[in-house]
């Protein structure tokens, strides 16, 4: 499935609208607009919160939590490296994600056990502040989104 997600402008906190490929509004991510550190509301199109999105503060580098129902699902983690940027979303057991790619030009990809599983671009919408996600059928949707929306955090919030 391809999704397109957009940052929206003008607005107080961080709030993304994310489209499918036939540009209708499938999910909205609510930035808390006065909160300590990031935290960020994942919601389907009638507004229902299917993701919650919360920065760790006190940790060594960049780290976050999404939670669903309330429960922590997965922890999003920069990895420490010398010279590349690389990103891991630790899911209990053996289901985690490693990314990387070109963070800065928005083109990077998702493994899971070493196959590609959903790649993101900005080639296709260069001419505007949206970038295209990929995501093969049978990944979890909402935790890829998830992840995009904090690594857009991470490298491009100017509110920190």
């Amino acid at each position: 499935m391809l999704y397109k997600i957009t940052e929206k402008q003008f607005c107080f906190g961080n709030d993304f609208n994310i489209h499918d490929s036939r540009g209708r509004l499938c999910f909205y991510v609510d930035g808390k607009a006065f909160s300590l550190g990031n935290q960020l509301s994942f919601q389907d199109a009638r507004g229902k919160e299917l993701a919650f999105i919360r920065q760790k503060l006190l940790s060594f580098g960049p780290k976050y939590e999404i939670y669903i129902d309330g429960e922590l699902f997965a922890e999003f983690v920069k990895e420490f490296t010398w010279f590349d940027k690389q990103f891991t979303l630790d899911v209990p057991g053996p289901n985690d994600y490693t990314i990387d790619g070109s963070f800065w030009n928005h083109d990077y990809v998702f493994r899971r056990s070493g196959h590609k599983v959903a790649t993101v671009s900005k080639t296709r919408w260069s001419w505007t502040d949206s970038y295209g996600v990929s995501i093969s059928d049978r990944e979890d949707k909402v935790a890829i989104l998830c992840s995009c929306i904090i690594i857009d955090q991470i490298l491009y919030d100017r509110n920190d």
